[in-house]
């Protein structure tokens, strides 16, 4: 019977699609666990420009760097926020000695609108420590622009990845 409302309904297959998907979504936020950890480095995606459709040009943004300690008990330090292009080549260190955010304190890094250093593929790498576990903080950019009254903002949440640097 299903089936043959939605063959008769295009309506019922996106609002079928939507209760599926915000049921998914939901299931999805629901289930996830807090993490503990003594340190992580982070890959956060950086966009100091986007480029607006057909003829490809560019929107500058300004960026922030969040870094949150999101745990209610203990400190973290920042080790390392580094800056780097598109290319991959290291644009600059912003942590140049260890910064301790105190428990629920957060820092930020402002990237301004006309600094374009970092490209379309810009990101930072952070790293953080702390001496005991902690809840994980939350570090994300979040890129906003605007231009003749048309304002952009979104945000990238920071990827853990694996140090292989040492």
């Amino acid at each position: 019977m299903i089936h043959r409302l939605l063959n008769k309904c295009p309506i019922a297959v996106v609002l079928l699609s939507f209760i599926l998907l915000t049921v998914n979504c939901t299931a999805t936020i629901a289930s996830t666990e807090y993490r503990l950890s003594k340190g992580q480095t982070l890959y956060v995606p950086v966009y100091s420009n986007i480029f607006s459709a057909p003829k490809k040009i560019p929107y500058n943004l300004a960026a922030i760097l969040s870094i949150r300690n999101t745990d209610m008990s203990n400190p973290i330090n920042i080790v390392a926020a580094d800056y780097y292009n598109t290319k991959g080549k290291l644009v600059k260190k912003y942590c140049l000695q260890p910064i301790t955010l105190a428990p629920l304190e957060s820092t930020d890094i402002f990237i301004p609108e006309e600094n374009t250093t970092g490209g379309t593929g810009a990101n930072f790498i952070v790293k953080w420590n702390s001496q005991k576990e902690v809840n994980a903080p939350i570090i994300e950019s979040v890129m906003f622009g605007m231009k003749s009254g048309q304002g952009i903002s979104f945000v990238s949440p920071g990827q853990e990845i694996k140090d292989t640097s040492r």
